[in-house]
């Protein structure tokens, strides 16, 4: 029997929970996210608190947490930049290595995906490491493709990422399919 997988939006007092997913992930890939591993410990509960309170409500950003069994098992962010074109955007994706098998990556992405849509988004973006050709694979089997824009990463400048794009479907197009 293979376990089932479920993805909720963050619950305001999951910051225990949302702490203990954003350390593991920049363990297991600290050169993958925006912050370090030093930064995610030495930030006090509180801040945590506060993220997940803030997302738990907001149409802006929110985090989604997939489970295995009942268990966090992975994350994902969900976000509206704050440019007049109003990106829309999924970023800090991880999955626990044990459950990566299992497709929790795809469910993330989707479920991430599906609440910006349902917040007007007509495209999700993503920010993606050049050299990380498994992301880029990941992705591009979701439906991402590249929109041609390259940028450094801030923390490793020596390093580049390209932004990708999948556009969201119109109901006329989901009907025509």
């Amino acid at each position: 029997m293979s376990p089932s997988l479920t993805v909720r939006r963050i619950a305001a007092d999951q910051g225990a929970v949302f702490r203990e997913l954003r350390t593991a992930s920049l363990r297991e890939a600290p050169y993958a996210f925006g912050e370090t591993l030093e930064d995610a410990l030495s930030a006090d509960a509180a801040t945590f608190d506060a993220t997940a309170a803030e997302h738990a409500v907001s149409f802006i950003a929110t985090t989604f947490i997939l489970y295995t069994e009942g268990h966090p098992a992975g994350l994902v962010e969900a976000y509206f930049d704050d440019t007049a074109a109003r990106r829309a955007f999924v970023c800090e994706l991880w999955v626990a290595p044990a459950v990566r098998h299992l497709r929790g990556g795809e469910l993330l992405v989707d479920t991430a995906s599906a609440w910006l849509a349902g917040e007007g988004a007509m495209e999700i973006y993503a920010w993606v490491a050049d050299a990380n050709r498994n992301a880029m694979r990941f992705y591009e089997a979701l439906g991402f493709g590249p929109t041609g824009e390259h940028r450094r990463v801030v923390r490793a400048p020596e390093q580049a990422e390209s932004l990708l794009v999948r556009h969201v479907p119109t109901t006329s197009q989901v009907f025509q399919q």
